[in-house]
């Protein structure tokens, strides 16, 4: 048995192991979960976006209590400054010299919680640390730790005191996660198991999840970069991508970016279902969270209350997959 063979189930049983501890947190949004470790693997940011009490942020609290790595939060409100975020520098008489006192974003995991309520001046301050991985402090570059992700969440209806999020920043996350009311059956044991404990903090997590280290994430986001992908799967990414530019329901399609994004995202479908190369299926399957936010609608589409989903899966059934 070769090395990578005995690294890939290693890996596999790494991933079912937080697949499974996260489910038993996040109840009834096993996609949502699924999405979430898609951008861990591919070692790139998630936006989730949901009304409020569907569990956004304990999912990424079920991440972070996973991961051995070090996590903070971040509350963004219309009074927030960038040097909230990313740190500043100041004068330390005591040492008559200028030292760097860093922002939260130097984690493993930060949480950007309801990121819309802060204006586009602070919402800014991410731009560099999300594409490049560091911050730039007093003319000095400052790395962040490895792995880094932001995880940002966001309430779709409401608007009073929100600031929409520029495209540019947009197009720094990986994918866009849409959290939809859970099933009957699931909100009906979410309910019973929660108001049955006696504890005020409903959404308290048990505190012996913890079992993957930020070595272990790294290690599993290069197996995942390092899959299998045959030229045909990277062309029909590149091809479902092209599409949106030309489909008459978007004024705007999505950019080059989304082409990485989506063979990136495919890998890590593909890790997550067990293999070591990724089938156009693993392509298709990740098609909305990639262009979801990526795109724009027509005036006349938006007036009619079409959904970018809806018309993102017409493009997607416009475009025919390549034949193993």
């Amino acid at each position: 048995m070769n090395e990578r063979l005995v690294d890939f189930e290693s890996a596999n049983r790494q991933i079912s192991r937080l697949r499974e501890r996260m489910q038993s947190i996040v109840v009834g949004q096993p996609a949502v979960v699924e999405h979430v470790l898609c951008a861990l693997l591919a070692n790139g940011h998630a936006l989730v976006e949901g009304v409020p009490g569907l569990g956004k942020t304990l999912l990424v609290r079920a991440l972070a209590a996973c991961f051995g790595g070090e996590f903070k939060r971040i509350q963004f409100t219309p009074d927030l400054m960038p040097a909230d975020i990313s740190g500043h520098v100041y004068w330390e008489a005591s040492e008559s010299r200028f030292r760097i006192r860093p922002g939260p974003v130097f984690a493993h995991l930060l949480l950007a919680d309801e990121i819309n309520r802060a204006p586009a001046k602070t919402q800014a301050a991410l731009l560099e640390v999300m594409q490049e991985r560091q911050v730039t402090l007093d003319g000095q570059r400052h790395p962040v730790p490895n792995p880094f992700m932001v995880l940002a969440t966001q309430n779709p209806i409401e608007h009073e005191g929100t600031y929409p999020l520029p495209e540019a920043e947009l197009d720094r996350f990986l994918i866009k996660i849409q959290i939809d009311y859970p099933t009957l059956e699931d909100e009906l044991a979410l309910t019973r198991d929660l108001t049955a404990s006696r504890s005020e903090d409903l959404q308290g997590l048990p505190s012996d999840l913890e079992f993957l280290t930020p070595g272990d994430a790294v290690a599993l986001q290069r197996l995942c970069a390092s899959l299998l992908i045959d030229d045909q799967v990277v062309a029909h990414a590149v091809r479902l991508v092209r599409a949106t530019r030309e489909h008459p329901a978007f004024k705007r399609g999505a950019g080059t970016r989304a082409c990485l994004a989506l063979v990136r995202v495919a890998k890590a479908h593909a890790l997550l279902r067990g293999s070591d190369f990724v089938l156009p299926d693993d392509v298709r399957s990740m098609a909305l969270p990639v262009l979801r936010h990526r795109v724009a609608l027509t005036a006349e589409l938006e007036v009619d209350g079409v959904g970018i989903d809806v018309a993102l899966e017409e493009v997607i059934a416009g475009v025919e997959a390549p034949r193993r």
